[in-house]
């Protein structure tokens, strides 16, 4: 992610769907915690589609801020204020953590199906692809590559929010009182180490050929949205 990216119609594109997919994660969020008894997210504005109700300063300003001074592409991201103690039990807790990434993989599978060689929707790989079919590879790549983030068991990510109250108290008062360092955490594992982000790439690698969806072709979708090129 981290290079210089041509701002085209098929990037603007992407950059709508991807507000959108963020908004389906937070409303997810928002929705499971209503039902388990949190009635104030509705007041707050977080059971709708609307971007500005999910603006947060870190995900949706500085950190897309950071990447793009780098010469990445600033996706922003979104949150939404749970009152856990409204919450009847720890696994509801757990449940309204996990809603947020179940949702990005479901999306992943109804997009994974559209493009699938199988459907007979999209034709044989090429640069010259129409640009619904670039698209909806790169949304592909990018709602999957959403899932396996933010299962990384490291707060605030939802993977530490679906483990945390199960955690000693101990450990959960000092992961709950990590704040920013979380994030700094995270941007020094993915943007000081290749590792983590290699590891992410071939999960989903993996996971794309394991459901006959060639990982090359939706790469090849990912980098000629994003980059202008199919390599």
């Amino acid at each position: 992610m981290l290079a210089i990216a041509p701002f085209t119609p098929i990037l603007l594109a992407v950059l709508i769907c991807w507000v959108f997919s963020v908004c389906v994660h937070e409303y997810a969020h928002a929705i499971v915690a209503y039902v388990g008894g949190d009635k104030d997210v509705k007041a707050r504005g977080y059971l709708s589609f609307n971007p500005l109700a999910y603006l947060d300063p870190i995900t949706s300003v500085l950190l897309p801020l950071v990447i793009l001074t780098m010469g990445g592409i600033p996706l922003p991201g979104g949150a939404v204020r749970i009152d856990t103690h409204a919450l009847p039990s720890r696994h509801w807790r757990a449940m309204v953590s996990a809603a947020g990434p179940l949702s990005n993989f479901l999306l992943f599978l109804v997009l994974a199906f559209l493009v699938h060689p199988t459907t007979g929707l999209v034709g044989p790989p090429s640069f010259d692809r129409p640009m619904w079919e670039i698209l909806l590879g790169a949304m592909v790549v990018l709602e999957l590559l959403a899932v396996l983030f933010n299962l990384i068991p490291i707060p605030p990510l939802d993977g530490y929010g679906i483990i945390e109250p199960y955690l000693p108290p101990a450990i959960r008062e000092f992961g709950n009182n990590l704040g920013f360092w979380g994030f700094a955490i995270i941007f020094v594992l993915f943007f000081q180490f290749d590792a983590p982000l290699h590891w992410l790439m071939e999960v989903e690698r993996s996971v794309l050929n394991f459901l006959g969806l060639p990982f090359e072709s939706t790469w090849r979708c990912y980098n000629i949205a994003f980059f202008g090129s199919s390599q």
